[in-house]
């Protein structure tokens, strides 16, 4: 037996999926996460899926892991205590930034703390200059005096981060040599090894976030190899990234600047294969977990990428899936402020004590509480028998809320989730917005603990009149990195004029880049099978201040076609500005490259065809719109391709439930995903 593993950590439940290599049956799972003791849900969960379905440990060819652990350092401020080596006269870089308001929609934002803060940022004298030539030679002995300055505050580890070492890291890989010579207990990185890319805040800034957690996460990718090898466990674990792919997690201890947003991207992976089973062309994917809720579009069946992709308060320029987080979950806390309005989150129930219908200490009342009064939950355990509703304890939670509102219970957990919904819509709209999109034009993907159990309240906000609901929602980020491929990407900045006199130049550089993926994903990786190399190049007409990435065929990089390169550009701009000047002269900043290597996949069986119309095994009454409906009850695992009923109904599996609301139809598809219509 062979069998190949995805896991997921979030906030409430640890996700695995498990499939099958001999059968190509799938199995899944969930346990309550562990988050003061980082890991330990992972090897719960093996010895589950050992005692529940048979997976022996030594069975596992394949293991793929998302993790939080980097995203959550920097949100709580858990990194170590950072310093920063600046060129003399820059050490103001990270306070200064671009100057922008963090949020646009709020007067009164403030912009964040550094995460080093100016007292720990040395100057170090010596110039290199934008075409890699070094105008003033580095002053090694100032770089002992900061030294000194980093044991004075304290500091546990260097970010080297000198102007221009995109073109030239000499200076900065010099800073490095000293520091490990003179201090070798001090962690030490710089910018050139992190993400070598033009412009001094945003390079600075990624180095300064990975920098912060490395240490963090370093210790926590070793402690699960360790963790695996003890449990018996032979596959090397991968780790999912931010970029839709995976590495190994030995690569990951090093370059866990690349895994910033690794689960929340394994599930943006596994919507968009969710999206072309269900022959839908674009979508927004709605991953709710216990804590949060992540938004992201899909055109065509794939995910959108971008750069400056917020990690907590900071943006990181390292391509990535993109994806708005939103502190929002079923775990969100409903509580009054001080002038009696009702206001929920972004503070969580999280797992532990989790909210208070789990029985497991929770006293405050959370969405999840809500929909327990309203009647769409309690009506069967949750988490694969980890969580049995209290019913009881939900309706206590909820009314210490209910007294201060002069409220019924049932309005009260109504009111409770329309708020809810009304944050997560604020945050929908502006990630619309942003890509010039019409949700009405849209479905919606909803997996995660609670997407499906919010979906229709969030689609009807959005006036959306189509649903997905996954088979197995509540595990669609651990299929999303099962699934993932081997992908890495790769960047050189040349910062050149495209004519007939540089095509040489851009040609080596693509030679070099092609080199090192290939090497990555060979050596490194060990990956045999066929790898995909696509190349791109951030070009923008001379005088522009930002690029646009456009796709490049090898021919007219071998060739030096510049004709056809600058032809593409003209296209490019066309497409996302609505406007192109032929005339104009182009230039090329950066060169990028990405690897990719497609292990092998699942191939999902289809459903058995329906006999009839689906019987619901009960119904309850629930508390929607303003007064009790009646509702069927539906067992997910008894629903077959082609079975349709109406909502209000609820769908009740191991993994998640499902709340049809009034208005909506619901069919069940060839793959068994759960198709929600809503009516004129």
């Amino acid at each position: 037996m062979s069998y190949r593993v995805g896991v997921d950590i979030g906030g409430t439940f640890t996700d695995f999926c498990v499939f099958d290599e001999e059968s190509g049956g799938l199995h899944t799972l969930k346990v309550l996460s562990t988050p003061e003791k980082p890991g330990e849900e992972v090897l719960t969960g093996i010895q589950e899926l050992e005692r529940r379905h048979g997976v022996a440990p030594g069975d596992i060819s394949y293991f793929t892991h998302g993790t939080t652990v980097g995203v959550n350092t920097v949100i709580q401020r858990k990194g170590i205590n950072l310093c920063l080596f600046t060129t003399e006269n820059f050490e103001d870089v990270l306070e200064v930034a671009r100057l922008k308001m963090p949020d646009p929609y709020d007067l009164f934002s403030r912009r964040p703390v550094p995460l080093v803060g100016r007292e720990k940022v040395f100057p170090i004298p010596g110039r290199i200059l934008f075409d890699g030539s070094e105008e003033i030679p580095l002053d090694e002995d100032a770089v002992l005096e900061a030294l000194e300055g980093v044991r004075a505050v304290g500091g546990d580890g260097v970010v080297v981060a000198l102007l221009h070492s995109y073109r030239n890291p000499s200076h900065e890989r010099r800073v490095i040599e000293i520091v490990k010579r003179e201090a070798p207990e001090l962690f030490i990185v710089s910018t050139s090894e992190v993400w070598p890319i033009i412009r001094e805040y945003e390079r600075t800034v990624t180095a300064v976030v990975a920098g912060y957690v490395q240490p963090r996460v370093s210790h926590y990718l070793g402690s699960l190899q360790d963790a695996l090898g003890k449990a018996g466990v032979p596959a090397e674990p991968m780790i999912t990234k931010s970029n839709g792919g995976v590495m190994s997690a030995e690569a990951g201890k090093t370059r866990c600047a690349q895994m910033l947003l690794s689960g929340t991207a394994a599930g943006v992976i596994g919507a968009c294969q969710i999206a072309r089973m269900a022959k839908v062309e674009n979508a927004l994917s709605l991953d709710i977990g216990g804590t949060s809720a992540d938004v992201a579009v899909v055109r065509s069946g794939m995910p959108q990428y971008g750069i400056g992709e917020m990690i907590g308060d900071f943006p990181i320029f390292i391509p990535t899936v993109s994806v708005t987080s939103i502190g929002e979950g079923g775990g969100s806390i409903a509580w009054v402020d001080p002038h009696g309005v009702l206001k929920v989150g972004p503070e969580s129930a999280g797992s532990n004590p989790g909210p208070a219908c789990y029985d497991n200490g929770g006293e405050r009342p959370t969405i999840t509480d809500a929909f327990v009064v309203s009647g769409f939950l309690g009506q069967s355990e949750l988490g694969y028998g980890n969580v049995t509703m209290r019913t009881d304890l939900a309706q206590k939670a909820v009314a210490t809320v209910a007294e201060k509102l002069s409220m019924s219970l049932e309005e009260t957990a109504e009111a409770i989730i329309k708020v809810g919904i009304s944050g997560m819509y604020l945050e929908v709209s502006k990630l619309v917005s942003r890509y010039g999109i019409d949700p009405r034009e849209m479905s919606l993907v909803a997996f995660g603990g609670a997407g499906p159990m919010l979906a229709c309240h969030v689609a009807r906000e959005l006036n959306m009149r189509r649903i997905v609901i996954p088979l197995t929602p509540g595990v669609l980020s651990a299929f999303g990195g099962l699934i993932a491929d081997i992908k890495n990407d790769f960047i050189r900045t040349v910062y050149l004029d495209l004519d007939t006199t540089t095509a040489g130049t851009i040609r080596d550089g693509f030679a070099e880049l092609r080199e090192a993926a290939m090497t990555w994903i060979r050596d490194e990786q060990g990956f045999g099978g066929e790898a995909t190399l696509l190349h791109s190049a951030d070009l923008r007409y001379r005088g522009q201040s930002y690029e646009i990435d456009t796709p490049l065929e090898l021919e007219w990089l071998e060739t030096g076609d510049v004709a056809a390169i600058e032809a593409a550009f003209h296209r490019e701009h066309e497409r996302v500005y609505e406007h192109a000047d032929e005339e104009a002269p182009v230039q090329v900043i950066n060169l990028r490259m990405v690897v990719v290597g497609e292990p092998p996949k699942p191939a999902l069986p289809l459903l058995a065809k329906a006999e009839g119309d689906p019987v619901p095994v009960g119904s309850v009454e629930v508390h929607v719109d303003g007064g009790r409906q009646p509702a069927g009850i539906y067992r997910r695992g008894d629903l077959r391709a082609g079975h349709r009923f109406q909502g209000p109904a609820i769908v009740t599996q191991d993994d998640c439930t499902t709340c049809i609301l009034n208005g909506f139809s619901a069919e069940v598809d060839e793959y068994g995903n759960l198709i929600l219509e809503a009516g004129e």
